[in-house]
């Protein structure tokens, strides 16, 4: 059985930014065909104007367009890179995570309302780490130029897993312990996050 209305799509792709010179570009990413892109269109895997320019493309189509960064990853805020504490980077023994911890990392930081978000450590000085919460592409004009490999409908299996990824015991740890009444103890999601 298949969902005719959400397609597999396995593309190639080479992703340019602007670069450093004007008229010049910047290859930033590559799929190549022994390592695809593979997403599912409709379901919001990608950037939507990335979606918008796939749909309706078939097997054997090449592509090139560009996505202007107001509707990619926005524009760089500069609000987004903030300095904090050395002390919120100690590992469980009491002393920096010099391991995960380094300048060029990305590590992931939990926000207020308990949001994951990814952070690039920019700078480690004797008390403070500087962060940048900026996505790596925000600021930047998108060029993708590629060419679909394959166009395939979707199962309902595969559209299950992307559209509830994870089960209870991988979001709130063991489900005997997860301390969320919604959870049933028998593995399956009613954590309410998918």
């Amino acid at each position: 059985m298949v969902v005719a209305n959400q397609k597999v799509v396995t593309c190639t792709y080479d992703l340019y930014v602007d670069g450093a010179k004007q008229d010049q570009e910047e290859l930033m990413e590559r799929a190549t065909e022994q390592h695809p892109l593979t997403y599912c269109q409709g379901e919001g895997m990608m950037l939507p104007k990335f979606e918008e320019a796939m749909a309706g493309r078939k097997a054997g189509e090449e592509f090139d367009f560009r996505i202007a960064c107001k509707d990619a990853y926005g524009e760089y805020d500069t609000d987004g890179v903030m300095e904090l504490p050395k002390s919120m980077f100690y590992n469980g023994d009491g002393e920096f995570d010099e391991e995960r911890v380094f300048v060029g990392n990305i590590v992931p930081m939990n926000t207020a309302d308990g949001q994951i978000v990814n952070a690039q450590i920019c700078e480690i000085s004797e008390d403070k780490v500087t962060i940048d919460l900026n996505h790596p592409l925000a600021g930047e004009n998108l060029h993708f130029i590629g060419k679909i490999l394959e166009v395939r409908d979707v199962t309902p299996a595969e559209l299950d897993l992307i559209r509830h990824p994870h089960h209870c015991g991988k979001c709130h740890g063991k489900c005997n312990d997860c301390n969320n009444d919604k959870c049933n103890g028998e593995h399956t999601c009613n954590c309410g996050k998918a």
